[in-house]
């Protein structure tokens, strides 16, 4: 009987689901992921999100990147796409081919953004796993950290090559990126990546000058270059750069298509690989490659030189404008500044964007926390707690789109309180060494001399949020004993 009861408890949340979308008429594509449906609508002006949202079984709505997500939980939400697709009559769909039906109603700017975020996502964990070595290796050799005056390679010598050993395992996925992107570039491009990953190895080939080596040779005026028929073509590597090979990956991608069409199929796997690759290699060393470096080398240069002038200000007006960012979908682009600042970090010492990030997580979190201690209504209590932790670890959209948003004060506070704790490790100079969960486990992903004014960072910031909610609580007046589930919107 429980089993019978269950599947009709699904069924009639699917069933109320599907009237508060518009109907099955008004879905292009429908999918889940751990805890969400993810849904492609023709138009989601017809979603009724109040309807939705006193649902006892919807935790939170909110819509990004072309789809509407109603977030349901883990378990549940398995359950419940099942009776949904059947009461739509659709068929089952991957969360790729419900991403790719939402992204056909993308502005240009917002296909633009997706398309980074489609890049650098898949290879942020090799990027995630260099920085901790990274971040480990800075603690085994940072002066003073745990010793007076020394480092723990200098306290205890016979640890010196175990720490030279994580060093080189930090660097390889630096050293090497052009490899990670041009595979996975070439592949969002619709070309084979495996050539796109060839075309890395190119512009890292040991037999190039050192990308890293160039400044200094630039300065000599001792750079290699070949010859070829009056034209002189630099013999310089692109180790840790972004825009080149991204450039070169799209170009690939093209010729690559390109010449598909036009070869006879019975010479297709001899010659389209041999000159998609040489083509491309060309253009790229004798001219993309030194366009696309040095223009990425002057955004890099100008964001530090932002963060380095402006300091606390710009910290705070970036703590500020963080989360609309995140709202609007932009903050996927900033993975790629930060890829470039990590693979540079020799220079820009490692990435500020990754400290703000998280103390506006910390924010976020602070604020849905402070929600639990003054809402009356139930519904909201059970999703603030949940959702605030969560955020305090780096995952902000419970948060941000189940309640903060929704009760308008929350967010207000939380930006306010980003922008203080913002301007405060910006006035410290903390900065990241590794991408990873921007919240409390990030203390791992800061670099070891800053590690102390981030937590101090992520104190402030919460102290101010949680405060600040409490206040601005009391002005809505929301916060009645008598509540129902019914009562939430608009408060």
């Amino acid at each position: 009987m429980a089993e019978t009861k269950k599947a009709k408890d699904y069924g009639q949340i699917a069933k109320e689901i599907l009237e508060s979308i518009g109907g099955g008429e008004n879905i292009e594509g429908a999918a889940h992921c751990a805890t969400r449906l993810r849904l492609a609508l023709k138009d989601e002006g017809k979603v009724n999100v109040t309807q939705l949202e006193q649902m006892e079984e919807v935790k939170g709505t909110f819509s990004t990147g072309g789809q509407f997500q109603i977030i349901i939980g883990a378990g549940t939400v398995n359950e419940v796409y099942k009776a949904f697709a059947s009461l739509a009559g659709i068929k089952e769909m991957s969360s790729t081919e419900v991403k790719e039906a939402g992204a056909r109603k993308l502005k240009p700017l917002q296909r633009f953004v997706k398309m980074l975020s489609d890049i650098f996502v898949p290879i942020i964990p090799a990027i995630v796993a260099g920085g901790l070595l990274m971040g480990i290796n800075n603690l085994l050799t940072s002066k003073g950290l745990f010793v007076a005056g020394k480092s723990l390679v200098e306290q205890v010598p016979g640890i010196a090559d175990f720490a030279a050993m994580i060093n080189t395992f930090a660097n390889a996925a630096f050293v090497f990126l052009p490899v990670l992107i041009g595979f996975s570039a070439t592949k969002k491009f619709g070309g084979n990546p495996y050539l796109g990953a060839a075309l890395g190895m190119l512009m890292v080939h040991p037999d190039l000058l050192n990308g890293w080596d160039y400044g200094g040779a630039l300065a000599k005026r001792e750079i290699p270059a070949w010859k070829i028929f009056g034209f002189e073509i630099e013999k310089v590597g692109y180790q840790g750069t972004v825009l080149p090979i991204l450039v070169a990956s799209y170009i690939l991608a093209k010729i690559e298509n390109f010449l598909r069409r036009v070869i006879p199929s019975a010479l297709d796997n001899l010659l389209t690989p041999l000159l998609s690759m040489f083509v491309t290699g060309m253009l790229t060393f004798a001219a993309v490659g030194p366009i696309t470096r040095s223009a990425g080398n002057l955004l890099t240069d100008g964001i530090v030189w932002l963060y380095d002038t402006v300091g606390p200000i710009g910290g705070a007006i970036f703590g500020l404008l963080y989360a609309p960012v995140v709202i609007t979908g932009m903050h996927h682009s900033f993975i790629a500044v930060e890829t470039q600042l990590l693979a540079d970090i020799s220079k820009t010492g490692g990435s500020f964007i990754f400290v703000i990030a998280a103390m506006s997580n910390m924010a976020q979190g602070a604020a849905t926390l402070a929600v639990l201690f003054v809402a009356g209504n139930a519904k909201v209590k059970s999703i603030a707690s949940a959702s605030g932790i969560s955020a305090l670890l780096g995952i902000t959209e419970p948060a941000m789109f189940g309640i903060n948003l929704k009760l308008r004060y929350p967010f207000i506070s939380a930006i306010v309180g980003s922008a203080v704790g913002s301007a405060y490790v910006t006035y410290c100079k903390v900065k990241a060494v590794a991408l990873g969960a921007a919240g409390i486990p990030g203390i791992i992903s800061v670099r070891a001399d800053g590690i102390f004014h981030y937590i101090i960072g992520m104190a402030i910031t919460v102290a101010v949020t949680f405060a600040l909610t409490l206040i601005l609580s009391k002005r809505f007046e929301w916060s009645q004993p008598n509540e129902t589930d019914a009562d939430t919107e608009g408060v």
